[in-house]
């Protein structure tokens, strides 16, 4: 009875130190996975029209090879993050970047956010006017500052320290597609812009990075979730990485990043469960009108969004054969090629 006893005990101890009885969790079976998003939404024609399906489809199957290339070339999860995002802030198809929303003032102002699993470090900036990659900046605060998050010209005036791309004109960022908006006077595009990666590296580390240019026609220096660590952006080798795009305030108020990886890390719940859980139960179409993408550290992905549509994809390598599968789409249609 004292050994039965003393066996209750010890199997209770090994349950609440593993994280819900993680302890025999499979061995991952791809060496690296790669998940983007370029925003979520109501897309209305731009998933109908094969044009513009199209050039979606296309900027992300290039962005996922940026991200392998990165990887195959012996760079880990968070180089691969940074190269990725920085070619989404290059595209002019996406809310980020150059393609960025417009302020109610007649300004670009831009967020962006990494964050690393293996020693929870995360490095931000918001609202700034003339880094050309908010990404990198994002990243610099990680790496060069006692600071998680900087915000307006005190994070401009950081990324000049740090010797960053910037641009003296904030027009720069500027698109006839965002002029258009502006001249129409759209309150609201088609899609809540936003661009974001998620990797696990061959190593086993998960880097969650997340860029975007806000809200249309956003007031008082408004900041939504993408920077926000933990609402947009979140990353824990003992759980998942995440990226978020959406009704940024819903995402903040349900910490929607962090409580995915906590759902996962504590109750035992799959990524898949989780994720479903939080963008269908916790938010909806009226409230918190978005999704998400994530890879948790057995290499698994979830991508759910509660609206009409968002830019997706993902890629991963396999152990031992080097074989690629890599898909994307833009509703709950998907294109998939190996």
């Amino acid at each position: 009875m004292k050994k039965f006893f003393l066996l209750i005990l010890f199997s209770a101890a090994t349950f609440l130190a593993t994280g819900c009885g993680s302890i025999t969790a499979p061995e991952p079976e791809r060496e690296y996975v790669i998940v983007v998003h370029g925003g979520a939404g109501e897309m209305g024609e731009q998933a109908d029209d094969p044009d513009i399906a199209g050039r979606y489809y296309a900027a992300l199957d290039t962005a996922l090879n940026i991200g392998r290339e990165v990887l195959d070339g012996g760079g880990d999860g968070t180089e691969a993050v940074r190269a990725v995002i920085r070619y989404f802030e290059s595209n002019p198809l996406f809310n980020a970047g150059v393609g960025a929303t417009i302020s109610a003032e007649g300004y670009f102002e831009l967020d962006a956010a990494i964050m690393e699993g293996r020693d929870l470090s995360a490095g931000a900036v918001a609202g700034v006017r003339h880094v050309k990659h908010p990404i990198d900046a994002a990243y610099a605060v990680k790496t060069a500052s006692p600071h998680v998050m900087l915000s307006g010209t005190g994070a401009d005036r950081f990324a000049q320290e740090q010797g960053l791309e910037t641009v003296e004109d904030n027009s720069y960022f500027a698109t006839p597609k965002t002029m258009k908006w502006v001249k129409e006077f759209q309150a609201k595009s088609r899609k809540n812009g936003t661009v974001g990666c998620v990797v696990l590296d061959s190593e086993g580390n998960l880097t969650a990075g997340t860029s975007t240019g806000g809200m249309f026609g956003k007031k008082w220096d408004r900041i939504g979730d993408a920077p926000v660590i933990g609402a947009g952006t979140y990353a824990d080798n003992e759980g998942v990485a995440v990226s978020c795009t959406g009704h940024g305030e819903y995402f903040i108020r349900h910490s929607v990043a962090f409580n995915l990886n906590a759902r996962c890390k504590f109750l035992g719940e799959s990524l898949e469960e989780a994720a479903h859980h939080i963008i269908f139960n916790e938010l909806n179409r009226e409230e918190g009108n978005g999704g998400l993408i994530a890879v948790d550290r057995h290499g698994n992905i979830a991508m759910p969004f509660n609206c009409s549509g968002m830019y997706r994809g993902y890629l991963y390598k396999e152990k031992g054969s080097g074989r690629i599968v890599e898909a994307y789409g833009i509703s709950d249609r998907m294109i998939e090629k190996q």
